[in-house]
């Protein structure tokens, strides 16, 4: 039996190792790579919780991505670094995501990149210049729901003694209805999910899966 299950785990694992090399046929080019994006976001944030929000939403970004087919690395990155100026701009929220753009720009990145990392900051009115913009393409609704899901899952393990490995849909799910419960997580940026053709629980299993790949990165057992 212990055999049967461990060639089962063998043959998952052969199968996802494959789509992400489909999947990386046809990704998009990158002006850097993942350890130098990481290296960039450490030069502006240095806040350990903030770090690893950081790493968390590229955890989520990567595994939907791998869920819905998209480019797994480009996805990866959006996580990694939505939030790259965050460290010098916090003190005045006003001004977050308007560093952003010289800072990505001159590190290579593209203007389609960069604006579907500030399309993360839409609607919210502590940022004037994006307070009356919508999300409307699928990457944006996917960085929008990812980044902000990590805040909740988060916060639901630490209630747990740290622990995500058995961390189940139905206890998030209560977490998630139960609005005092990590009360600035918005709930309603998090359902901006169902606009990728996928039901939320849905969401809520490929985003555990994917903070439980790095649980040992951000603190989680």
């Amino acid at each position: 039996m212990v055999f049967v299950w461990k060639n089962l785990q063998i043959i998952k694992q052969n199968i996802k190792n494959l789509q992400i090399q489909l999947i990386k046929q046809k990704m998009s080019s990158l002006p850097i790579t993942r350890e130098q994006a990481w290296e960039l976001v450490k030069k502006y944030n240095t806040h350990e919780q903030d770090l690893i929000h950081y790493l968390e939403s590229e955890a989520v970004m990567k595994e939907l991505a791998l869920h819905l087919g998209e480019d797994v690395e480009y996805w990866g990155m959006l996580g990694l670094i939505h939030d790259v100026d965050w460290g010098i701009t916090k003190e005045n929220v006003e001004t977050h995501l308007t560093k952003m753009p010289e800072i990505l720009k001159n590190s290579g990145f593209d203007k389609e990149f960069i604006e579907n990392i500030l399309s993360h900051g839409y609607g919210f009115e502590e940022l004037p210049a994006l307070t009356d913009k919508k999300r409307t393409k699928k990457i944006e609704y996917a960085l929008a729901a990812s980044e902000t899901i990590t805040g909740l899952i988060h916060a639901y393990a630490l209630m747990r003694g740290k622990k995500i490995s058995d961390m189940e849909i139905s206890g998030l799910k209560k977490k998630f209805k139960d609005k005092t419960f990590a009360a600035k997580v918005d709930r309603e940026v998090i359902k901006e999910a169902e606009n990728l053709g996928i039901s939320l629980d849905e969401f809520f299993k490929i985003a555990i899966g994917g903070i439980k790949n790095i649980k040992g990165d951000v603190g989680l057992n």
